[in-house]
């Protein structure tokens, strides 16, 4: 098989509901599902996956709307908060509930015929699996997550992955939120299709291509996300913004008292202010680029125990045959 396709395994849409940061609160995106799969025909991608967080409404708008293409096809995936992690499951048929064990979790998924990746599973700032990824049926994790410049989360992931080869699919995904932070990393695969996608995760044989996203673009992001939000406490706080099912964005919105709404908007303004959303940013990739310093010096002590984890998994394994 000569084609060789592009798939992003990791992006979100507003279905993913809103994050909080301290008493910071902020909607995950604001773009639609039809913008991202418009995004992804611009970027040449053969498959998209949208994996919203704990919901699975926006991947099936995309889907529809994709279908009338004939470039691209949309998996239905979602990723799945956990009690010891996130998950996400591709080629689901149904959201998954959150909150349960991730060994639960991997059940479900595997009910609804779908596949299981680790997302930036050694994280340090965001929900990571962690080692609890050698204790689950696992297809695949991430070694490039683009949501991730430290230079510790992927460099640890695609160290695990380099040492072990062929027990997980290695996978880059973009963790986009915004079509401003997709289309920098990406997974390549034999063939073009969703099946074929779908075939090289479990045969083990993914490429991961790209790199993290540019700070810029997470800037972009977060700005959008600020005016985004705006506008939706602002029209509901004329009475304008009607419930739309499955949108935990638009009802937490509907949900708060009007003077929430009102601080949210003129705080809003705030962070809008030229200087300060660029002040923000820097503090942020400063405190992450301080952070990675600070676990690279342990990380051949990680390395060490993750070998004897492995080591014992397989000592098991061989009792057990």
């Amino acid at each position: 098989m000569d084609r060789i396709g592009r798939a992003d395994t990791h992006v979100h849409t507003e279905y993913s509901g809103f994050s909080g940061l301290g008493v910071l609160r902020f909607p995950e995106s604001v773009t639609k599902p039809e913008e991202q799969v418009d995004r992804a025909r611009l970027n040449k991608l053969d498959v998209l996956c949208i994996t919203d967080h704990d919901q699975t409404a926006g991947a099936f708008i995309a889907q529809k709307y994709a279908s009338k293409f004939n470039d691209i096809e949309v998996v239905i995936g979602e990723e799945i908060t956990t009690k010891d992690g996130e998950i996400i499951g591709l080629w689901l048929t149904e959201k998954i509930p959150r909150g349960l064990s991730v060994e639960e979790t991997v059940d479900i998924i595997r009910e609804q015929g779908g596949i299981t990746i680790a997302p930036h599973p050694f994280s340090f700032h965001v929900p990571g699996l962690k080692e609890k990824i050698f204790d689950i049926d696992l297809d695949g994790f991430e070694v490039l997550n683009g949501g991730h410049p430290d230079k510790y989360s992927n460099h640890l992931a695609q160290i695990i992955m380099n040492k072990y080869p062929k027990q997980w699919a290695p996978i880059a995904g973009s963790d986009g939120h915004s079509t401003f932070t997709v289309g920098y990393s990406w997974t390549e695969f034999e063939g073009n299709t969703a099946e074929d996608l779908r075939k090289a995760i479990l045969n083990k044989t993914t490429v991961p291509k790209g790199r993290t996203t540019p700070v810029l673009s997470e800037v972009q992001w977060s700005i959008e996300v600020v005016l985004g939000g705006q506008k939706l406490m602002y029209q509901s706080l004329r009475g304008k913004l009607p419930h739309v099912e499955d949108h935990s964005l638009v009802d937490t919105i509907n949900e708060q008292t009007d003077l929430k709404k009102a601080t949210g908007i003129v705080g809003g303004f705030l962070y809008l202010f030229p200087p300060v959303s660029f002040i923000a940013t820097l503090a942020s990739t400063t405190y992450l680029k301080h952070c990675a310093k600070q676990m690279l010096k342990d990380i051949q002590n990680r390395i060490e125990e993750i070998d004897k984890i492995l080591e014992k998994r397989g000592k098991a394994r061989t009792h057990r045959s």
